[in-house]
């Protein structure tokens, strides 16, 4: 199996990137981003692309690649609209059309997060756009598409958020979400959850197209386990 990490430097991209060469059915694993990861695996293959909206020079890497783990995005917070758009949905939509051109056949994992807004027209900026960009890969002709729509996450085996903000929330709210765990496990995940998550929807699918928390925590759970895998 040949896949493709889209922000492997963010927190969930960290996470489905560990699974990914964990996995021994993963032969190969392409990250693309704006800047090297520095990181060395015998399965990891990078390609930095100043202009995600332009993946011209990579189209041969990206070919023949059976499924897309999408994780790249960026805060809101003190962006306008435009500039908002430019990131989550230029660059999916860029993505979305290249690769379902090169690999109708791939399964197209994205994610936005709990409160998207698929019907593009609510009153929260960020909202419509995710939504905007789920759509665009539901209509770009790949053999499935998944959504991820996580809400609060729990970074483990040392991912973290390149948002300072958030790293600092995240260590502020520690003991909440242990509270949560343990009386709403439904309502937390963790970085490993999600990208056992993702792998399992590439390799066998998901009972639905989109995924909250809880879906995604049971179907995580339904992954075999590594030694098991076949």
């Amino acid at each position: 199996m040949k896949v493709i990490v889209v922000g492997a430097s963010g927190m969930v991209g960290q996470g489905v990137l560990r699974e990914c060469l964990l996995d021994a059915k993963v032969e190969r694993v392409l990250v693309v981003g704006r800047r090297a990861l520095g990181r060395a695996d015998a399965k990891l293959v990078e390609r930095v692309v100043p202009d995600l909206t332009n993946l011209e020079a990579i189209e041969a890497d990206l070919a023949g690649c059976d499924a897309c783990f999408f994780c790249l995005g960026v805060t809101s917070a003190g962006l306008t609209e435009e500039a908002y758009r430019k990131v989550t949905y230029d660059i999916t939509a860029a993505f979305a059309s290249t690769l379902a051109r090169l690999n109708p056949g791939m399964t197209f994992v994205f994610v936005s997060g709990a409160g998207t807004d698929s019907t593009e027209k609510g009153r929260v900026m960020w909202a419509r756009v995710k939504g905007a960009a789920e759509n665009v890969v539901l209509k770009a002709g790949f053999k499935a598409v998944f959504l991820f729509r996580p809400g609060i996450i729990q970074p483990v085996h040392g991912a973290q958020s390149r948002t300072a903000l958030y790293r600092f929330l995240y260590v502020l709210l520690t003991p909440l979400v242990w509270l949560l765990k343990s009386f709403a496990p439904g309502t937390v995940t963790t970085t490993e959850r999600v990208g056992r998550a993702m792998l399992e929807a590439a390799k066998r699918g998901a009972p639905m197209t989109i995924l909250e928390n809880r879906d995604i925590n049971a179907l995580a759970a339904s992954a075999p386990p590594r030694a098991l895998m076949d």
